[in-house]
């Protein structure tokens, strides 16, 4: 098996759309087996002992499903738009999409909602698509600021959107589990683009419609 059948292997898929580096430059499997069993090794623990033997393979697997935005291709996900939707000119939005990102700081899981809202210029995208953007950067080394940025960018760029809105409310576990240990802190990012950033009046019902989700 060659390097490269071996990375795309420890990513699950046969498309390393996104990636950074070159699939050359990526480690093999073995490598980051390797790589985990020397975390375990520093960490204090033996990593021939029975019950982490398996570890750094359920560890690679892992990270192969948290990291899988890097093969996400967020222009694909836009790209099937529909026009026939009679005339309809008013805002859609998606409420508390599931957010499960890593702080690219300490590698550390931020868990939150998104709520993403644009204002169409005459096409569409599928309902499924905006949820599937949010997933896509979700899933990468990530801060939050950086990844509620991506979200509006893409919908402005894509879908020639009127008016972008994005709001993100996470909390982080480089916050809770370790430094100063302060739990139950939400950390809120937003992004407001066209129209959204213009209009107050049209950025207060976003807002609006926000609240009772972020209730629930």
């Amino acid at each position: 098996m060659d390097a490269l059948t071996r990375d795309r292997a420890l990513i699950g898929s046969d498309d390393t759309t996104g990636l950074d580096l070159e699939p050359t430059q990526r480690p093999s499997r073995d490598e980051a087996l390797a790589a985990v069993r020397t975390l375990l090794a520093w960490a204090g623990d033996n990593p021939d002992r029975e019950g982490l033997l398996d570890t750094p393979k359920r560890v690679v697997d892992a990270f192969g499903e948290w990291f899988s935005g890097y093969q996400g291709d967020p222009a694909k996900e836009l790209s099937r738009t529909f026009e026939d939707v009679q005339g309809y000119d008013d805002m859609v939005m998606l409420r508390g999409i599931d957010v499960q990102s890593h702080c690219e700081h300490h590698m550390a899981p931020f868990l939150g909602k998104a709520w993403v809202a644009y204002m169409p210029t005459g096409k569409v995208v599928g309902l499924s698509k905006l949820a599937r953007l949010v997933e896509i950067f979700a899933k990468r080394l990530q801060t939050q600021e950086t990844m509620t940025m991506q979200i509006a960018d893409a919908i402005e760029d894509h879908l020639s959107a009127a008016g972008v809105a994005v709001l993100i409310d996470a909390e982080h576990q480089c916050m809770s589990t370790r430094g100063v240990h302060h739990h139950d802190v939400s950390t809120i990012t937003t992004q407001f683009r066209g129209v959204f950033k213009t209009d107050k009046v049209l950025q207060q019902r976003f807002m609006d419609l926000v609240r009772p989700s972020r209730r629930a």
